[in-house]
């Protein structure tokens, strides 16, 4: 089941719900032999990119008729996916599974999405189309999750807003928190800033000139957590999962800051990263 070799004409229409599931639709499936749907025994089967054979590798979801002469497969957002790419394939009795096109989505559900309060793992699938046109889902389960909302640049700083879920009680987790910025190429390479919390939204402000210390002159590249107080909890990478855009890496751009550094002038600007968190580059002027 190759990304690259096989791109199949059927395509699957998908719905979002707020939960985090996802309803397939295929309308143009032409059917491999004879027969009404009364006989169809298809299934939908997802299949996480790069992943070794395991149990946890593959999910097939059964494909049924509905009344307008479609075929449908449901993902409930109870069902649990790892994180990663999965690609989607239809499959008929014991057939290759062939690889599905991207319909027709609809995602206004998962736009300023808000989870309710729970302790459970925060689903988030998102379906795109890869560049050889085939369907996918980028798929995220965190426990707990600190989502990246407004980002603001200020004189020489970056203010963030956002909110946590998925913690029993996101107040007291915030209490006394940091936003922990940690250096990828030294990782003994930190800078902390206070949090500000009401409830379970939270804001920070952090200081460029604070990264800027150590470089060198190649590009440093500081990934951003919340760390809350006690210590014996480990610290939440913050991202932006809570929408329809599954890759924001070149879509969700930010303005770039010079700054004064030991080293010289450098350039500063937010990112996010090929799985949505939050970073920040250091790097020469262009």
């Amino acid at each position: 089941m190759s990304e690259a070799t096989e791109v199949a004409p059927t395509r699957a229409d998908c719905v979002a719900d707020s939960a985090g599931g996802l309803t397939f639709h295929i309308s143009d499936w032409a059917r491999p032999e004879p027969g009404s749907y009364d006989d169809w025994s298809g299934a939908l089967v997802l299949t996480l990119r790069g992943a070794e054979p395991a149990a946890d590798g593959e999910v097939r979801l059964p494909l049924g008729p509905t009344a307008d002469g479609r075929l449908q497969a449901a993902l409930p957002g109870t069902v649990a996916l790892p994180e990663g790419r999965w690609d989607v394939f239809v499959a008929y009795g014991d057939q290759e599974p062939r690889r599905l096109a991207p319909g027709l989505h609809d995602l206004r559900s998962l736009v300023d999405r808000r989870p309710g309060p729970s302790t459970s793992p925060l689903s988030v699938r998102i379906p795109y189309a890869t560049k050889h046109g085939n369907l996918s889902l980028r798929t995220w389960r965190r426990a707990p999750h600190a989502e990246a909302g407004e980002i603001r640049l200020e004189d020489g700083a970056m203010a963030v807003g956002g909110r946590l879920y998925r913690v029993e009680n996101p107040a007291e987790w915030l209490a006394g928190a940091v936003v922990e910025a940690r250096c990828r190429r030294d990782k003994a390479l930190v800078h902390t800033a206070p949090v500000t919390a009401d409830g379970a939204a939270f804001s920070f402000t952090l200081a460029y000139e604070r990264l800027a210390e150590h470089w060198g002159g190649a590009a440093d590249l500081w990934d951003l957590r919340l760390r809350p107080a006690d210590e014996a909890v480990a610290p939440v990478r913050l991202g932006r999962i809570l929408d329809d855009v599954a890759d924001k890496k070149e879509i969700f751009t930010y303005p770039v800051r010079t700054v004064d550094a030991p080293h010289g002038t450098a350039t500063v600007r937010p990112y996010y990263t090929v799985d949505n968190d939050l970073s920040v580059r250091v790097s020469d002027p262009d």
